[in-house]
């Protein structure tokens, strides 16, 4: 275990999992840009392969490269897991997970609100699988109950989830999924792990986009998860035989980033906050969703099982989508983009983009409103944000 898990979290972003070149005396961790490995004896190889010695054999096959032993390492110290493992996107991540964890005949039971493509993983592709999933609102855990069948082997959260910002309770929901003999696993891509741990809350596996929080400056695709040893030991057959690699620079890029997470999503959530209760008291703004809001109907769960209440945030304007559009259409600092938590404000407007493929209906029935804006909140000056929205919504 790296000696850096004692330290306090800050410390573990800028040390954990760092270890001194052993050639070169190299501040930084390198980048090993190769895709394979050399022995030093057919025996040593094959001992290898058959994973009778740790040691690196091939890019893609886990543990991958140095660098991204590093970064593996490093994220499962601010988890507070026993270990980790790259993909080359969240979507990659999740699916590694899925195949893992699930065969035909198993039921799978997920939060009905998730990101548009972990929704169409589950509706479409895993079906085809003969994996039968069901969606249920789980910010009631009883909702959880009634699902549960001695099929279920794997429970799904998201939360805060994408792009309602609904809050779950992590800890309760994981003990009913115990106590049916599945694992439940949490994507935490909007808390990070600085404000919110699932695996301390019960959960067995979190996951996380790196593209978002962990990169940190919205210039690489990544994803990463954290679960014990015996899970990423079969995961890590699905990861090699699958191919979902995370390339190399990107894992320096995560690295990287990670050194300045908990500087970042300080701000972050110190500027959504403000931004939230501008919102919340603007005329022209209907409803605010913001989990550190008293207003958030899970308000007190949030505050149970997070220790801030990151960047993210939601709300509809007052004449639906035909106002929604034209305050996008305003801003001036605030970029028009999808994805989230890069060092600049984004707004976006899910119904017709990043859940543009989750059908109207069902839209609809869990809340993602064709008047829902989204906005993942930057680090510039607060002020500066807030008077953008003010302009762009004075013009609707």
């Amino acid at each position: 275990m790296n000696s850096y898990r004692k330290f306090k979290f800050a410390t573990q972003c800028v040390h954990a999992g760092e270890k001194p070149d052993p050639v070169f005396g190299a501040h930084t961790t390198p980048i090993f840009q190769t895709s394979t490995f050399i022995f030093d004896s057919v025996e040593q190889g094959a001992s290898r392969f058959a994973e009778e010695e740790d040691g690196y054999v091939y890019t893609r096959i886990p543990p991958n490269t140095p660098t991204h032993a590093v970064l593996s390492e490093k994220f499962a110290a601010l988890e507070g897991g026993e270990a980790g493992q790259t993909f080359a996107s969240g979507m990659a991540a999740i699916t590694a997970v899925a195949l893992t964890a699930l065969k035909k005949g198993d039921h799978l039971v997920s939060t009905d609100v998730v990101y548009g493509c972990t929704y169409s993983l589950f509706s479409e592709i895993l079906p085809g699988l003969g994996i039968d999933v069901t969606f249920v609102d789980t910010t009631d855990a009883e909702n959880v109950r009634k699902v549960l069948r001695p099929e279920t082997k794997m429970v799904f959260l998201e939360t805060p989830a994408n792009p309602t910002l609904n809050v779950c309770d992590i800890r309760m929901i994981s003990g009913l999924a115990k106590a049916q003999g599945a694992i439940c696993v949490v994507d935490n891509t909007f808390s990070t792990p600085y404000f919110q741990k699932p695996l301390l809350l019960g959960a067995d596996i979190s996951l996380s986009s790196c593209t978002k929080y962990i990169g940190g400056h919205a210039d690489l695709l990544g994803g990463i998860i954290v679960c014990d040893k015996a899970f990423l030991k079969n995961l890590a057959k699905v990861a090699g035989y699958t191919g979902g690699t995370m390339g190399l620079h990107e894992a320096w890029l995560c690295i990287r980033g990670l050194k300045t997470l908990h500087i970042r999503m300080e701000r972050h959530a110190e500027n959504a906050l403000k931004v939230a209760n501008f919102l919340e008291s603007h005329p022209a703004v209907e409803w605010v969703r913001y989990p550190g809001l008293s207003s958030h109907p899970q308000h007190e769960i949030a505050k149970k099982q997070m220790s801030g209440y990151g960047g993210m945030l939601s709300f509809g304007v007052k004449d639906g989508i035909d106002a929604g559009s034209k305050l996008m259409n305003s801003v001036r600092l605030c970029s028009l983009a999808v994805s989230l938590g890069a060092t600049d404000t984004l707004i976006q407007h899910p119904a017709s983009m990043t859940h543009a493929c989750v059908p109207k209906e069902v839209r609809g029935k869990v809340g993602i409103t064709d008047g829902l804006v989204r906005l993942s909140i930057g680090i510039e000056d607060p002020e500066d944000i807030i008077a953008d929205l003010k302009q762009a919504l004075e013009k609707i």
